[in-house]
C-alpha cells in the first residue's frame, strides 16, 4: 500500500509502497483510514527543525496522527467490532512503568507518539492498540471527525488557562490550533476572542468564517497597541499562544492582566527569554499545554457531533494521498488552512 513516509533526518518527505499490517494481536485493531489531517508538528517535521531529532531512532515510518478511521480487523479483547468508526488518540502508553502504574497515563515515561514515532496515517491501514480509539458519534463525516486531534489540543489549552464565563482572552496565532483555542474558549464562556496573527489572510478568512471578528495582524502595528485598542485599554484576562515563536509569549505578557495566566500550547524551535522580574512582581502564570485528556476527547467529540458545521470552515483543502506532497507545500506557505487527505 502507499504511504507517505519520514525517512531521513533531512527535509522532505517520501512515497513508499510498504506491506498491509500484520494481524491485530490482543487488544489491538487495524484501522483503515478514512481521513487524516496534515498539523503544523507535520509540517516542522517535514521540513525537519530544531525539536523533532526523537524521531530519529524510529525512521523511517509514517507520518499522520490526526486522523479518523473503520476497523477493518479486530484482536480478541479490543472493546471494538469490525465496521466500527473511531478516532485515533496518537499516543500509546506503556501500561508498565512508574506513571501507568499510577494512573497517570498521559505522563507515560515510554509513551510513543503514532504517526512520529511509530507508523500513523499517512497510509490506507494502520495497526493500533484499541485504547487508542475513541467511538464517532453517529453520522459524522470523516473529515470532520479528523479534527478532533487538534480541536483537542485547543479544547486542553482553555482548560489549562482556566478560562471563564465573561472573559476576554487573546489567541496567539490563527493556524489551527489557534482557531481550535477560539472555539473552545467561546464555548467555555469568553466574552470577548482576540486572535492575533501575522500577514495571515488565508487563515484570517476561516477566523471570520468561524464567527471571530476581532483579528490583529501585527504585520499592520504592535500587538499591545492594536490590543489596547480592541479593548478600551483594559488587560485581556488570559493569553493563550498557538505560534511556535518565543518572542509572541513576551508580547503577549504586555497585554496580560496582574495575575492573569498565559499558556504555551506552540511547539519552539527556539528558547524563550523573560523578563524575570517583570514577570514575578506581575504575578503572572506561564503555564504549558500539550495534547489532550481522553475525557477532553469525548467532550470534544460531543461538541462534532452536536453541531458539525460549526467546525467545517477549519478545512480549506481536500485531496487524495497520492498529493500529500502538495498539501504539505500549500500548509507549509501558509496558502491553506487545514489540508484533509484521503488514502
Amino acid at each position: 500500500m502507499l504511504a507517505l513516509r519520514k525517512t531521513a533526518a533531512a527535509f522532505g518527505l517520501e512515497f513508499q509502497e510498504i506491506p498491509e499490517p500484520p494481524p491485530p494481536g490482543p487488544g489491538e485493531v487495524v484501522v483503515r483510514v478514512d481521513a487524516v489531517g496534515i498539523c503544523g508538528s507535520d509540517v516542522h517535521a517535514y521540513e525537519w527543525t530544531e525539536g523533532y531529532g526523537f524521531m530519529v531512532p524510529h525512521l523511517p515510518l509514517s507520518m499522520g496522527h490526526e486522523f479518523c478511521g473503520t476497523i477493518t480487523r479486530n484482536g480478541t479483547g479490543s472493546g471494538f467490532a469490525e465496521g466500527d468508526r473511531v478516532a485515533v488518540i496518537p499516543f500509546v502508553f506503556c501500561g508498565h512503568c512508574a506513571r501507568c502504574r499510577a494512573g497517570d497515563t498521559r505522563n507515560c515515561l515510554q509513551r510513543q507518539g503514532i504517526g512520529l514515532t511509530r507508523d500513523g496515517g499517512f497510509q490506507r491501514e494502520v495497526r493500533i492498540p484499541a485504547r487508542c480509539c475513541v467511538a464517532l458519534p453517529a453520522g459524522l463525516e470523516p473529515e470532520l471527525a479528523a479534527l478532533a486531534e487538534p480541536l483537542g489540543v485547543g479544547a486542553e489549552a482553555v482548560l489549562t488557562g482556566e478560562v471563564g464565563l465573561g472573559d476576554t482572552v487573546l489567541v496567539l496565532g490563527p493556524g489551527t490550533i489557534g482557531q481550535a483555542i477560539a472555539l473552545f474558549a467561546r464555548l467555555a464562556g469568553a466574552a470577548r476572542v482576540i486572535v492575533a496573527g501575522r500577514a495571515d489572510a488565508p487563515r484570517f478568512e476561516v477566523l471570520r468564517a468561524l464567527g471571530f471578528a476581532d483579528l490583529v495582524d501585527v504585520a499592520e502595528g504592535p500587538l499591545q497597541e492594536q490590543v489596547l485598542a480592541l479593548t478600551g485599554g483594559r488587560a485581556v484576562d488570559v493569553v493563550l499562544e498557538a505560534t511556535g515563536v518565543p518572542q509572541s509569549l513576551n508580547e503577549g505578557l504586555g497585554v496580560l492582566k496582574k495575575g492573569g495566566v498565559i499558556v504555551a500550547a506552540g511547539i519552539h524551535a527556539a528558547p524563550l527569554t523573560l523578563a524575570l522580574t517583570d514577570f514575578v512582581r506581575m504575578r503572572h502564570q506561564l503555564r504549558a499545554s500539550h495534547g489532550a485528556e481522553r475525557r477532553t476527547w469525548d467532550r470534544v467529540l460531543a461538541h462534532l457531533g452536536r453541531d458539525p458545521e460549526g467546525f467545517r470552515p477549519m478545512i480549506t483543502h481536500r485531496m487524495p494521498l497520492e498529493r500529500g506532497l502538495e498539501g504539505f507545500e500549500l500548509a507549509r506557505q501558509r496558502a491553506a488552512s487545514k489540508v484533509i487527505l484521503t488514502p
